[in-house]
């Protein structure tokens, strides 16, 4: 049975809000190498090296607001400041993960596939 995409008539689609969340090329990657412990910011920079410095200060500063994680300034010198995922952002666990085991398969299936044959085999798994 094939299950069909409901259409989102009535109201903010689901897909839509999710997306406006953790979409884009960063946040996704921000909240996985976030799931295992909390992190200062130049740890998340040097696990995400084509990040720009500015750039992971907006998406950490949107998913702050979006409370999927919490920043916590300690009163120190030098300041010390460390990212955690809040319980929504551990939520979305299993989206991430979920994701992250498409990705392996594509790049163990699709992106050495020759042709789409290889493509369609990958698609009916």
């Amino acid at each position: 049975m094939e299950k069909q995409p409901r259409e989102c008539t009535e109201g903010p689609c689901p897909v839509e809000t999710t997306l406006k969340v953790i979409g884009g090329k960063w946040k996704a990657m921000i909240i996985y190498h976030l799931l295992d412990e909390k992190k200062r910011f130049n740890k998340l920079k040097r696990m995400m090296p084509d990040i720009t410095h500015r750039m992971l200060t907006l998406q950490l500063r949107e998913l702050e607001k979006d409370n999927i994680l919490t920043r916590t300034v300690f009163p120190e010198v030098p300041p010390r400041v460390e990212y955690e995922l809040t319980v929504l952002g551990r939520s979305i666990e299993p989206i991430i993960m979920a994701i992250h085991r498409w990705g392996v398969a594509y790049q163990k299936n699709i992106g050495d596939a020759k042709n789409i044959k290889d493509a369609e085999d990958f698609i009916q798994v």
